[in-house]
């Protein structure tokens, strides 16, 4: 008996490759179509909002939008924040704006909202947002160049200028949360979803 019992392979509502490389790990058939909103025009059409509903509503509306495009089809769409007290941020612009991000970061304990949304013609089927609390380690200026030199132009393409995967983990001390929230795709809901959807062998 097959663990995928969907005729099609899931859309995954982003370019992400490790949303995608997760989803495929765990067993199931994926089809990225990029979900191309305006992420900052949605946040402002919806006002004030707290970090983990921005990556909520963020995460609906990329599903909504490559739903919208691909009748009959499941779609899963996905987003992250991140949140010091009130303060959120985005992917920094440049290696100069990671390491003023990273300066902020350090030694303190930021969390990670990272929100998912399962729908098919443009319905919501399931939505959740998981949280974890990362506290980075107080380390030295001469580290986070080295850093900085050894991650490369990867620290554009993550939140907080870090890969927990990759050298990212030398800048903790502590993580509370689950992996796969930290990653930017809740799995385990996620997957409990797709069985109730009777997507997933039970």
């Amino acid at each position: 008996m097959a663990l995928w019992l969907a005729a099609e392979k899931l859309i995954l509502a982003s370019q992400s490759e490790v949303r995608r490389d997760m989803l495929v790990a765990a067993g199931i058939p994926v089809e990225t179509v990029p979900a191309e909103i305006d992420e900052r025009a949605v946040e402002r059409e919806h006002g004030e909002l707290a970090p983990d509903e921005v990556a909520l509503l963020l995460a609906r509306a990329k599903a909504r939008a490559v739903s919208n495009r691909q009748p009959g089809r499941l779609v899963v769409g996905a987003d992250q924040t991140l949140a010091l007290g009130v303060q959120r941020f985005s992917k920094p612009s440049s290696r100069q704006a990671a390491r003023q991000q990273l300066f902020t970061l350090r030694g303190r304990t930021h969390a990670l909202h990272s929100g998912v949304a399962l729908m098919r013609d443009g319905e919501i089927l399931f939505a959740h947002c998981g949280t974890a609390r990362l506290t980075m380690r107080h380390f030295s200026d001469e580290f986070l160049t080295a850093y900085l030199d050894a991650a490369g132009e990867a620290v554009t393409r993550s939140v907080g200028g870090y890969q927990l995967e990759r050298t990212g983990i030398q800048l903790f001390e502590r993580i509370e949360g689950d992996h796969f929230t930290i990653l930017g795709l809740p799995l385990l809901p996620l997957l409990a979803a797709l069985r109730e959807q009777n997507m997933l062998s039970r």
